[in-house]
């Protein structure tokens, strides 16, 4: 059963009158059960739960502590390429927005990299936007040649690729992957989605399997905040995390639970997310899967990211920038892909890390 399935299992599903019946009993259940199951998640995601958040968190903090430690692992974002052939509505890439596009060349690749790993970072993640013609796989490889002299650890989240795509990339020394499903709901998903290759559903729902399949040793899946019912969207994406868990047990795998932000173009989020939900979903996420990573990035800013980091955070971004060559290449006059709202430097997040009695991983990873 592929997870389409699964997905189509809860089609008739009542979600409202679920959570509108969900108890203190209920809640506390879900914290204590040895393993938490799918009536637990939802339990645990309900309105009722925000009276119990505390309780929620705590739990979430012991689990992350006993099964990560107190380390939370650090990454950059490179952007690459912002050319982008599909029309995504709440994206500053999108092909409708009209902006000088740019990718890097070679020569500002290893520019970029010089500046970040300076910064002591070893893990890199590379961004281009959805354009096989400007940045066709050849172009990503190269850069990835170049980047690997560079840091230890190198995932990419450009267009999904087909398995026999991926054991190159595997081959060339990338093993993490980071693929958004952006909404599970099928019917927004199309609305959102209008033109393009990313119009296609199915083949990105499928995409961290067949990354998984081939033997990539990281992937991080998500849903973008705002863009459908929050409730729903993070159940199915813990959903999609234990299957392929189960399904693929020598994976890493880690969920992001990013919101919209600001960006190029009119969309605005019709179903905002309230810090204190942010918290309820980390947390959760942690209590429903207790092995898997949970990444916060820098969309949000520097007191939710402090704060959020003892409920259950394994990895953050630091040094961000959005824009191609954002760090070297005159990025700051490129268009972004979205604002950032935590602008500390590495060190900076660093020192905040020790702080708060953290340590700041920089390099766990190394190709043998």
């Amino acid at each position: 059963m592929g997870f389409k399935e699964i997905i189509d299992h809860w089609k008739d599903f009542d979600f409202d009158f679920f959570f509108k019946n969900v108890t203190g009993n209920d809640i506390r259940k879900a914290l204590f059960v040895r393993t938490p199951g799918v009536f637990d998640l939802l339990s645990l995601l309900s309105p009722a739960s925000s009276e119990h958040l505390e309780e929620i968190a705590q739990c979430a903090h012991r689990l992350t502590v006993r099964y990560f430690g107190k380390v939370i692992t650090l990454y950059t974002p490179m952007y690459i390429s912002n050319y982008c052939v599909n029309r995504c509505a709440y994206c500053s890439f999108s092909a409708d927005n009209k902006f000088k596009r740019k990718k890097l060349t070679p020569d500002e690749v290893k520019k970029e990299a010089e500046y970040i790993s300076k910064t002591g970072i070893r893990h890199i993640l590379v961004l281009t936007g959805e354009s096989r013609k400007d940045s066709p796989v050849s172009y990503i490889l190269d850069c990835v040649k170049i980047l690997k002299s560079f840091f230890s650890s190198i995932s990419v989240e450009i267009y999904p690729l087909t398995g026999e795509e991926y054991r190159r990339f595997i081959n060339a020394g990338v093993d993490g992957l980071t693929v958004y499903q952006e909404v599970y709901d099928e019917k927004i998903y199309g609305e959102l989605h209008p033109a393009g290759p990313k119009g296609d559903y199915l083949f990105r729902l499928n995409t961290p399997e067949r990354a998984a399949r081939e033997g990539l040793r990281a992937v991080n899946i998500g849903a973008l905040l705002g863009l459908s019912d929050f409730r729903k969207e993070v159940f199915f994406m813990l959903l999609h995390a234990k299957y392929l868990q189960d399904k693929y047990p020598s994976t890493e795998f880690s969920v992001s639970i990013p919101r919209m932000r600001s960006h190029l173009g009119g969309y605005s989020a019709e179903y905002p997310v309230s810090d204190d939900f942010l918290a309820q979903i980390i947390a959760s996420s942690r209590i429903f899967l207790k092995r898997v990573g949970i990444v916060l990035s820098t969309r949000e800013g520097e007191k939710i990211r402090d704060n959020f980091v003892p409920i259950g955070i394994t990895k953050m971004s630091a040094g961000s920038t959005t824009a191609v060559g954002g760090h070297t290449a005159g990025g700051l006059k490129q268009q972004k892909q979205f604002e950032i709202c935590d602008l500390r430097s590495v060190g900076e997040i660093k020192e905040m890390l020790k702080k708060k009695g953290y340590q700041a991983v920089f390099k766990d990873w190394m190709a043998i």
